[in-house]
This record gives C-alpha cells, structure tokens and sequence, in this order.
C-alpha cells in the first residue's frame, strides 16, 4: 500500500464498508504484522475493519537509510488510514507502536479517533526517564541498543531477538522465536529496527526532541486505554503510573497480571477482550 511517500505492508480483516470502524494496529520491537494476529482476526470477526501494519523499516514495508523518527512514524501511520479509505482511526499500538499512538492525538489528531496504549507509558515519560523506575538491567539493554553495528549483528544472528523476547516477558511464556528471527534478518531490517530505538533516545536532548516532546506534551483529548503486562520485566509498573495526568479525555487503565512485555502475544484472549469492551463504548463514527 502507498502512503507518505513510500510503501507498507498492511494485513486487513472485517468488512470492507468504507463507513465501518477502523482499528489499526501498531507491532513493538522486534517484531512485526504478525504479532497482532490473534486480534486481528477476533476485532475483524466483531465486525471491525482492522489493519495490521508492519512500520517504516520492519518486514514488508519499505526501509529506507533515514527518517525513522517518532513524527516520521506518526505520519506513515495518518497516510495508511487515509490510504484504506477512511478519515480517522482508532489507534492501538504495543511497545514501539504505543510511542506512535500516544502520538497521534497531538501530532495527527485530524485522523485519531482514540488510542489505545500496550506495555507502554507516555513519551514524555518515556523520554525523561530515570534508572531507579526500570527493573535492574534495563538501563544496560538501553544504553546497549546505542551501540554501532552490535546490536544490527546480534538481531542478525538471532541472539538480541533471543535476549529482548524471553527477557521482557512473563518466564512462563515460550516465544515463537524463529518468526521474529527471520524477520530480523531481511536485508535492512536490522539497522531500521536500531534507528528507531536510537532516536528515543539520542533526540532527547536535541532541538527535534525538544519539539516532539513539547508537541505530546498537550493534554491528550481523545479516550485513551492503556494497558500493562503485570510481570514486564522491561518496563515495570512504575513507568505507567503516570500516565493519566497526560489525559483530559476518558482513561481507562488495565493491568493483565499473568503476562509480561508482550501482551498481545503472551495473553492474547486477555488483551482481545479488554479492546472490544473498551471499543464498544467509543461512539461509532
């Protein structure tokens, strides 16, 4: 699919009437469409349209040697919804897709119906966050994916994919590892990947990272779901308790105790139920 200037792979479900509900779903690090594959088929079978998208960079879409920013990611995301014929979305995003959803009722708010945010805080947050609200290691993995070439070589042979999958989660979850390290083998993929965590990280001091903070900063006025895995071994709890001051419009807060960073993969039946309740009280325009 065309949109913003280049192109992006998006799986689809539910009805294809231009006036029914579009739900799109944004994939976290390291992974891609696919992580949302049992919701995509449950939000579609309630009569949803939903769209899966592989972001700038990751699997099918296209990955170019610049421009992996939050902004840049938030306006692929705009030029997908219009692209599938509608005016506005709900926006649902994990992990890596939950920045660009709490993103878009500020910097895209002309399509964001509401949002909805998996394993995630807020970015500004996210941006100023300190060592003691992370579980021990975090800070390492962090400054880690600052590195040149190492962490692109590690996604290569598998052993980052490994580390982030199995050390983020709930210890009971067996992570379907070999999807996610083919993915992160196509060519381009593992530098795309890298970018996107580096600007995090490396904008926040800078004149673009000031302006993109300052930007999602303002009260976000469209409902707002936000979901934690109660054993993230990434994030933590802390890291979310912030959240609703961010807020002025409906919050909702959710916890799923039994799973970890990735929610939608390691309690999938937990997570599809909490969308469709929270769903069904969004006006359906």
């Amino acid at each position: 699919m065309a949109a913003h200037g280049s192109r992006f792979h998006v799986a689809t479900t539910g009805p294809t009437s231009g006036s029914t509900p579009l739900v799109i779903l944004l994939h976290a690090f390291p992974q891609f469409w696919w992580a949302w594959r049992h919701q995509l088929t449950a939000l579609g079978e309630a009569g949803y349209k939903v769209a899966a998208m592989d972001l700038r960079g990751f699997g099918a879409s296209d990955k170019p040697p610049i421009g992996h920013s939050t902004p840049q990611l938030v306006r692929d995301v705009a030029g997908v919804i219009r692209s599938l014929g509608h005016r506005s979305a709900v926006v649902v995003g994990h992990g890596l897709g939950a920045t660009i959803s709490w993103s878009m009722p500020t910097l895209a708010p002309e399509v964001t119906r509401a949002i909805a945010a998996v394993a995630n805080p807020h970015p500004v947050t996210l941006h100023t966050i300190r060592p003691r609200m992370l579980p021990a290691g975090s800070i390492g993995t962090i400054a880690y994916f600052q590195l040149p070439w190492f962490p692109e070589r590690a996604l290569h042979n598998g052993r980052l994919v490994d580390r982030v999958l199995r050390g983020w989660a709930a210890p009971s979850w067996d992570p379907p590892l070999a999807q996610y390290r083919a993915a992160m083998r196509l060519p381009f993929v593992a530098h795309s990947a890298m970018e996107h965590l580096r600007w995090l990280v490396r904008s926040t001091p800078r004149p673009d990272g000031g302006r993109y903070l300052t930007a999602v900063g303002a009260p976000v006025a469209v409902p707002v779901l936000q979901v934690e895995g109660g054993q993230d071994r990434f994030l933590g709890r802390s890291t979310a308790r912030r959240d609703a001051a961010f807020v002025t419009g409906p919050f909702r807060a959710e916890r799923v105790a039994d799973a970890g960073h990735f929610v939608p993969e390691e309690a999938p039946e937990s997570l599809t139920d909490l969308l469709l309740d929270w769903l069904g009280t969004l006006p359906r325009r």
